[in-house]
């Protein structure tokens, strides 16, 4: 059937589970409603600790427009701090990554060791009448916690340990990134001119396999649709798994060598794990792939990608292994990039409203290309936000 203007904005009955407004990408109260409810609550991927790997390494990052600094201390424990000096304000540090016993801002010269304190003011005497001493000058501490190798943050107090947050989730990678063998050797990151959510359901639907080329030949015919397995967990994590691939179909590749396939995975394997809201990890047998998606405003995302490999490889096999991840995944790879054009295209459609739902309608008894993992991630969306989804304007249920 063809929409006219009268017809349009109709739509087949179907339950609210399987309808997503457009307005969840584009209404900014919606995003501010998102910062608070979501971003303000729950766990965030900061990095891996293997960026962290000696005392007083850091790296700074932007969350949700707070600049913050994650530094290993001399007792070995990551801690992370809100990147601004305590005296006027101003960003601390702006390289971002290095090694520094004192963080010292350029403004002042006002200095912080690695547990925060405050261990330099210049010329302090002046202070002395207003009764300001460094003792009230430390920098602001963010909750941060270890697992399985990730480095995670909370601006909330409250919530759970992250341990429990992620729950059963990451099982999977259990043997791989609790073996302590694993370090990040790739690093990229981007700006996406689309809604955050957006990048986020290219790791949610597996029905996009048919865009990839490089797809549709080394996997979508490997193995019948009923070995795949969509799992849902607590607080919305989900899982893709019993997916394979046959390298050698596509030219240029060839199979990848079993001895090179990272703990608890075999070399054909693929399998990936969403942490809800905004994190994804993609396993296939020789590297790991991390996204971390982050809002800048309601239009505009940073997405960081990480390849982990294992510590101690050889050149020859971290070129390979490198060559591998970058086949699927690195900047120039056939499928990161077509993603990030998927994402653009959708905020194209709806963000003056030409397109104003979408479907999460496909079931298939959490197997093959089944929409499973959208709706559960959808249902912790509609949880969180005391919002419908299919029709999240209307009105909120007070705090």
């Amino acid at each position: 059937m063809v929409h006219n203007a009268g017809t349009r904005q109709t739509l087949r009955e179907m339950p609210d589970t399987h309808v997503v407004s457009g307005a969840v990408y584009t209404d900014k109260a919606i995003f501010e409603d998102e910062k608070r409810r979501v971003f303000g609550q729950c766990w965030h991927l900061a990095c891996h600790e293997s960026e962290l790997s000696e005392a007083y390494d850091y790296r700074t990052f932007d969350y949700i427009g707070t600049p913050l600094i994650a530094i290993r201390g001399g007792d070995g424990v990551v801690r992370t701090f809100m990147n601004v000096c305590s005296h006027r304000g101003a960003k601390i540090i702006q390289e971002p990554s290095g090694n520094a016993k004192r963080l010292t801002c350029f403004y002042h010269l006002w200095s912080y060791d690695d547990r925060g304190n405050c261990v330099d003011i210049p010329r302090p005497e002046a202070y002395e009448s207003s009764g300001l001493k460094k003792d009230d000058c430390g920098l602001f501490e963010v909750r941060t916690e270890t697992h399985l190798g990730l480095v995670f943050i909370n601006l909330d107090d409250k919530a759970p340990p992250v341990a429990d947050y992620i729950g059963a989730a990451l099982d999977p990678f259990a043997d791989s990134l609790g073996s302590g063998e694993l370090e990040v050797f790739h690093y990229n990151r981007a700006v996406l001119h689309a809604n955050w959510k957006a990048w986020q359901e290219t790791n949610l639907d597996l029905y996009h396999e048919w865009m990839h080329v490089l797809l549709r030949r080394t996997q979508v015919g490997e193995g019948s649709m009923d070995t795949r397995v969509v799992k849902s967990f607590e607080n919305g994590h989900t899982m893709g798994g019993g997916l394979k691939a046959s390298y050698d179909k596509y030219k240029g590749m060839a199979p990848r060598d079993p001895g090179m396939a990272l703990p608890g995975l075999g070399p054909d394997d693929f399998f990936f794990v969403d942490l809800w809201p905004n994190a994804a990890l993609l396993a296939r047998g020789t590297a790991i792939r991390i996204d971390v998606v982050t809002p800048i405003d309601e239009k505009t995302m940073l997405v960081e990608w990480r390849g982990l490999g294992l510590k101690g490889d050889s050149a020859d096999v971290r070129r390979t292994r490198m060559q591998h991840h970058n086949q699927y995944w690195g900047p120039f790879g056939r499928n990161v990039p077509e993603d990030a054009f998927a994402a653009e295209a959708c905020e194209l459609g709806f963000r003056h409203g030409a397109a104003t739902r979408q479907l999460i309608a496909r079931e298939e008894g959490g197997k093959g290309q089944d929409d499973g993992m959208l709706r559960a991630w959808y249902a912790e969306w509609a949880r969180r936000m005391d919002r419908s989804p299919a029709n999240p304007t209307n009105a909120v249920a007070p705090d």
